[in-house]
């Protein structure tokens, strides 16, 4: 797509940048970035989303960075003629609230679950959706702070696990175009003072509950915990030297919550995860890094032995995209 034609249906309307629900770094790089993309061809907008951000070091990008962004509460003007684009996500996705405006233009890299037209579409399927941002200023030659290339390059460093996650010739191609133009102080003070002393708590119960079979690891956290910190621990989990495949979840006053990470080549962490919860809840996402939620209303069927069916659910699946290969 040629951001351009997105300029061009911009004019003339109210702008606003939708992230996914619980924005993590890449979304809001993405955001931040377009938004100043737009505003460099004559388009202003404001950066939104639903929900909460969880993490501190994600809340520590608008320092840093120096990034607005309202939440729905702080929106009350919005009309149902004022456009939306969406970044890092996509419309009718459990992840995105629908505001009142209209959603004319989607810009992401995860799969697409739930078919939708819009007057612009840029998904493909990249390691970050920061990188396609970023290629929007490449193609068209436009100038960026050293503000805006920096979080660029840490939302495509964050969303790409350091390049070992999903990552395409695109993402290095586009972190090498935005890394000259950024100023290193910059990402060095996103790896300084951003873990909270209540995150130690979930890391020492998904230790304490770590469960190895074969190459798949689990780690239940017994009480509440944001989605932000369980994907940082599945993470964590996925680094053991003895596991390929990590199942995370923790059991919340809502339901519970998970985060699956694969190294598996040829086992897909977003089928295996929404094949796993089928009939309990949903789940999708990447190959490689996806998420589900199994409601408190249905679970009904797990509540006595939840660790051990979990864990079967999960180890069929696994085992059935196995003998595939």
């Amino acid at each position: 797509m040629d951001p351009i034609q997105l300029v061009e249906i911009l004019k003339g309307h109210k702008t606003y940048i939708q992230t996914h629900n619980f924005p993590d770094p890449d979304a809001i790089a993405s955001a931040f970035g377009l938004q100043y993309f737009l505003k460099q061809h004559g388009i202003p907008a404001d950066i939104c989303y639903d929900g909460r951000i969880e993490k501190l070091s994600t809340r520590k990008m608008f320092e840093v960075f120096g990034i607005d962004i309202l939440s729905k509460d702080e929106i009350s003007d919005m009309r149902e003629e004022d456009y939306i684009v969406t970044v890092d996500s996509q419309k009718y996705n459990a992840n995105l609230t629908d505001f009142i405006g209209d959603e004319v233009a989607c810009i992401d890299h995860h799969p697409t679950v739930f078919a939708c037209e819009y007057a612009y579409k840029d998904v493909r399927m990249v390691g970050a959706c920061a990188t396609l941002i970023a290629e929007y200023f490449y193609t068209t030659k436009t100038e960026m702070t050293p503000e805006v290339a920096s979080c660029l390059a840490y939302g495509i460093k964050m969303d790409t696990a350091d390049f070992v996650r999903g990552a395409t010739s695109l993402d290095a191609e586009m972190f090498s175009f935005v890394f000259e133009q950024c100023n290193p102080e910059y990402i060095s003070r996103m790896y300084t003072n951003v873990m909270e002393f209540s995150d130690l708590k979930a890391y020492g119960a998904a230790i304490d509950n770590i469960h190895v079979y074969g190459e798949t690891g689990f780690a239940a956290i017994p009480f509440d915990c944001p989605d932000a910190l369980i994907a940082v621990i599945s993470d964590f989990i996925l680094s053991l030297d003895v596991v390929d495949f990590s199942v995370v979840y923790a059991i919340r006053s809502d339901g519970i919550k998970f985060s699956v990470r694969s190294a598996k080549i040829n086992v897909d962490a977003a089928m295996v995860v929404s094949n796993a919860l089928k009939g309990y809840g949903t789940g999708g996402g990447h190959p490689f890094m996806a998420g589900g939620f199994i409601p408190r209303e249905c679970m009904e069927g797990i509540q006595t032995k939840t660790d051990y069916l979990i864990e079967k659910l999960f180890l069929n699946e696994i085992s059935k995209a196995e003998e595939k290969i």
